[in-house]
C-alpha cells in the first residue's frame, strides 16, 4: 500500500481546484496591488473578490477580513492587538483563555503577562475543553479580552463557544475564537455567535501554506501588530500574498460546496478507526474523545501502564510501516515534548508522550484504516512492556 497520512490536522494536501486557480497568479498576474496601473489593478480586483467570498461565507462585512501569513498571526494580531488598545482605552488589563490552546494563544499570554498584564488560565477537562464554570467565576469588569479555540487542535474536543460567547458579553468583555481547526469544517456565522474577532489558515482546509485572515468585528479596538505599509486598511503593512490569497478564497468555496459530504465522510472514517483500535484491546488504549468532537482528529493514548513509552520511535515505527501520524501539535511534533494538551487534561508526562494524533481527510479510505490498524498490531510487541 502506498504510504497512508494521517497528519491532516497538522497540514492538508492542496486541492486540485486550489491548484489550478493560483497558478496564473504565479506568472501571468503579478502586478503589485498597490500599483495604480493595470497589472496593480488586476491584483487588487483578486483580492477584494476574496475578501467578498470569505465575508459571505462567514456572515461578515468584507471591511472585516483582514489576510494574515496564517492562524499565528492571526492570533497574534487579535489577541496583542485587542489587549493593548482595549488597555489604553479603558485601563482593563486582565485576559483570560484556556490551558489547552494552540501555543499561538498562549505565547502571546506569557508575552503580555511579562509587560504587566494580568493573564488567567482557565482549566479544561479530560477532553481538553474549557471548563466554562470556571470562566464565569474568573471573568470581572477588569477583564479586556477571552480567547479560546472553536476545536482543540489535538484531540478534536469542540468548546461550548456559543456559551463562552454568551458569558464573555454579559461580562462586556471581547472574545477571541481561534478557529484554524474549526474553520471550514463546520458553519461558522460570526454574527450568529458573536464573536469579536476569529482566526483562519488555508493550509488546514486544502488551501495553500503561509495565508490566512483574521475577521474583526467592525467597532473592536485593534491596534497593528505588523508596520511598514497602509496595506488591510492600515492595520496589516506588507505587499498582500496574492498566490495564498487567490488560493485561499478558492478552497474556502469549495467548502462551502463539498462541507457536510466531507464531514460524513470523515465522521464514518473515525468510527470505523475507533472500532479498530478497540478490537485490540479495550484496556490498553485510552480514546482520548467523545462524540460531540470533531470527526477529522483522533487521539489516542497507549497508557504507560502497558507500554514502554518512546514517542520518537513509535512515530519511526509508524512511518517506516507506511503512515504519517503525529504526537500533538505540528508546530511543537518536532521536539517531541510531552503535549502541553494532554498535560492540561489530566494525563501523566509518560501517558502524554504516549500519545498519538491521527487526523482524516475525506480522501482517506477504510483499507487505509485496515492497514493502520494491523501497523498498531504490529507495533504491540515491540514496546509493550
Amino acid at each position: 500500500m502506498d504510504k497512508i497520512y494521517f497528519d491532516n490536522a497538522a497540514t492538508t494536501p492542496i486541492h486540485p481546484k486550489v491548484k489550478e486557480k493560483i497558478l496564473p497568479y504565479l506568472s501571468d498576474y503579478f502586478g503589485n496591488p498597490s500599483s495604480i496601473h493595470s497589472y496593480g489593478r488586476i491584483i487588487r480586483v483578486a483580492i477584494e473578490e476574496a475578501r467578498e467570498i470569505i465575508a459571505d461565507f462567514i456572515n461578515a462585512d468584507a471591511s472585516e477580513i483582514y489576510f494574515t501569513s496564517g492562524g499565528t498571526e492571526a492570533d497574534n494580531f487579535a489577541i496583542f492587538g485587542i489587549s493593548k488598545t482595549e488597555f489604553t482605552e479603558s485601563g482593563r488589563n486582565k485576559i483570560i483563555t484556556s490551558k489547552s490552546e494552540h501555543h499561538a494563544v498562549l505565547d502571546s499570554f506569557e508575552e503580555l503577562g511579562k509587560s504587566g498584564f494580568n493573564t488567567e488560565y482557565v482549566g479544561v477537562n479530560q477532553y481538553a475543553q474549557l471548563n466554562v464554570s470556571e470562566l464565569e467565576k474568573t471573568l470581572d469588569s477588569g477583564t479586556s479580552l477571552v480567547a479560546a479555540m472553536h476545536t482543540n487542535n489535538e484531540t478534536g474536543a469542540l468548546n461550548s463557544i456559543r456559551l463562552i460567547t454568551e458569558l464573555t458579553k454579559r461580562n462586556k468583555s471581547y472574545i477571541h475564537v481561534d478557529a484554524v481547526q474549526g474553520f471550514a469544517k463546520n458553519r461558522i456565522d460570526v454574527k450568529n455567535f458573536g464573536f469579536d474577532s476569529m482566526a483562519a489558515s488555508a493550509h488546514k482546509f486544502y488551501g495553500p501554506k503561509g495565508v490566512g485572515f483574521l475577521y474583526a468585528k467592525s467597532g473592536t479596538p485593534l491596534s497593528p501588530l505588523l508596520y511598514g505599509g497602509s496595506q488591510e486598511r492600515n492595520r496589516r503593512g506588507g505587499t498582500e500574498n496574492i498566490v495564498g490569497i487567490v488560493g485561499l478564497a478558492e478552497a474556502v468555496k469549495i467548502a462551502d460546496l463539498e462541507m457536510e459530504t466531507n464531514n460524513q465522510i470523515v465522521s464514518d472514517l473515525k468510527k470505523y478507526f475507533i472500532e479498530g483500535i478497540n478490537s485490540i484491546s479495550l484496556d490498553e488504549f485510552d480514546i482520548n474523545t467523545k462524540e460531540d468532537t470533531s470527526p477529522y482528529i483522533l487521539s489516542v493514548t497507549l497508557k504507560s501502564e502497558y507500554y514502554r513509552v518512546d514517542p520518537e520511535a513509535m512515530l519511526m515505527f509508524l512511518d517506516i510501516n507506511g503512515v504519517a501520524a503525529s504526537n500533538g501539535a505540528a508546530c511543537t511534533s518536532g521536539t517531541l515534548k510531552p503535549s502541553h494538551v494532554m498535560l492540561s487534561a489530566g494525563k501523566s508526562i509518560e501517558d502524554a508522550s504516549g500519545t498519538i494524533r491521527f487526523s482524516f481527510n475525506p480522501n482517506n479510505t477504510k483499507s487505509e484504516i485496515d492497514y493502520t490498524i494491523d501497523v498498531l498490531k504490529k507495533l504491540r510487541p515491540n514496546f509493550v512492556k
